[in-house]
């Protein structure tokens, strides 16, 4: 039989300091299940970015933008410990290279599966894929909408925030650029 995980401590510890009873019927079994929660919630602390990408990086001759959008993700802002959900678009242009496009997303969901703020994991993203693959250019686009804006402070429910990060020719050349933020306006449907 394995040890409890010491969340499940700390768990009860907080409903009891919150008026609860954590031994009573439907809270006795929520301490295990928040400290297994809260071990996948940030699972990302767990992984490499390097090995998730050195094992698929490719040499190829094809120096136009490689675009992976709409990748759904799931994080918890470091300040309340509150979910953040939205997309992740990630486009770069290789320079000789490329990884496998379903590493991209297991790199989001890396850095997405930590205590994050949004604007670290977008440039998170970009700095790992511009060190792994020395592209031309990365540029990642977040959209997502934040518990802690939605339930507490500000309680406004239609709100989302933006973040990007732009490198290389994403960054210094205007027409990159356009066609990248071109593309994730392309047949889609606003962010809901």
């Amino acid at each position: 039989m394995s040890l409890p995980d010491p969340i499940e401590d700390l768990v009860r510890s907080m409903l009891k300091e919150l008026g609860e009873d954590p031994g009573r019927n439907g809270l006795d079994r929520t301490p295990s299940r928040v400290a297994s929660a809260m071990r996948t919630f940030t699972s990302g602390y767990d992984m490499d970015p390097f090995e998730i990408l050195n094992d698929a990086l490719f040499e190829v001759a094809y120096n136009e933008l490689v675009l992976v959008r709409d990748i759904d993700f799931y994080s918890l802002c470091e300040h309340h410990m509150v979910p953040f959900f939205g997309r992740v678009h990630v486009g770069y242009i290789p320079n000789g290279r490329v990884v496998g496009l379903s590493k991209i997303p297991r790199l989001v969901e890396m850095f997405a599966r930590r205590l994050q703020v949004q604007e670290r994991l977008t440039t998170q993203i970009a700095e790992t894929l511009e060190e792994v693959l020395a592209p031309k250019g990365v540029g990642v686009v977040i959209e997502a909408k934040h518990l802690c804006m939605m339930m507490r402070g500000v309680q406004k429910q239609n709100s989302y925030a933006i973040t990007s990060s732009l490198r290389g020719e994403f960054e210094t050349d205007s027409k990159t650029r356009a066609e990248f933020m071109g593309l994730l306006r392309q047949n889609r449907d606003a962010f809901a």
